[in-house]
């Protein structure tokens, strides 16, 4: 069944020409966005490592193939929640290739005039205890500022026993912050995105990327995701060098 699983999820991207478990993102870490209640998103992602590592060897891969759907009614309170299937090119992590997400929230207005927008969730619910099982809980709250763009920020926690740094000291905590802007200037098309998420496990990182819809239900991310800490593994043999990612999402 995962050999099928993988031969789709190669298959996806080989036919759209291209976080982990996440919820509707920006580039890396949460946003405040959320599905619409009876809509769907389908998200194939993919990070390459963006040079070898001192040994010679090139790191694995990551592909990430997520489905997220709406699951409130609501127009001022509003939820989500997905699963992941999540390749790390690594045969006793890709054995437990499952991750789930869940987030809840309000658009901005929403509380108050003017009010930012708030949202409260968790990511990376993996299936296999102190291997996979991040469990990853954070907030956010997100403005947006006429002309400059929509900045966030917030704060996240996680499994302490498992998202450690280099030196095998928990790095389970962080900061998370993000702008982001349609640049109409140019192109309704046309998005631009810098984000990062603080900490030294490999989940901390500064990330800057723009994305293309190609049409109404179709955009790709392009984007470099700069690790805090190279020295850290993401996978059992596999340092955390620096990756270019393309991320395609498709609504329907």
């Amino acid at each position: 069944m995962k050999e099928k699983i993988t031969l789709i999820v190669f298959s996806l991207l080989a036919i759209c020409t291209v976080s982990f478990g996440t919820p509707s993102t920006q580039i890396w870490i949460p946003s405040t966005d959320f599905q619409k209640f009876g809509t769907f998103h389908l998200g194939i992602d993919n990070y390459f490592r963006s040079k070898n590592q001192p040994d010679g060897s090139r790191g694995a891969a990551i592909y990430d193939l997520g489905f997220t759907t709406g699951i409130l009614p609501f127009e001022k309170f509003q939820a989500e929640v997905g699963v992941d299937y999540l390749y790390m090119g690594d045969g006793i992590y890709d054995k437990s290739p499952a991750f789930f997400n869940l987030k809840f929230g309000t658009p901005e207005g929403a509380l108050f005039k003017g009010s930012p927008s708030l949202a409260l969730g968790g990511y990376n619910f993996g299936t296999k205890k102190d291997l996979t099982n991040y469990n990853i809980l954070y907030g956010l709250m997100a403005k947006t500022i006429p002309v400059l763009g929509r900045v966030s920020a917030g704060y996240y926690v996680g499994n302490e026993k498992i998202l450690l740094d280099d030196k095998g000291e928990k790095a389970n905590s962080g900061i998370l912050l993000s702008w982001d802007r349609p640049m109409s200037e140019i192109s309704d098309k046309l998005w631009l995105a810098v984000d990062y998420q603080g900490g030294k496990s490999y989940l901390g990182a500064l990330n800057v990327g723009f994305s293309w819809a190609f049409s109404s239900n179709v955009s790709v991310i392009f984007a470099y995701d700069i690790y805090n800490n190279n020295d850290v593994y993401y996978n059992m043999r596999d340092l955390n060098i620096n990756s270019f990612t393309t991320q395609i999402d498709i609504n329907f």
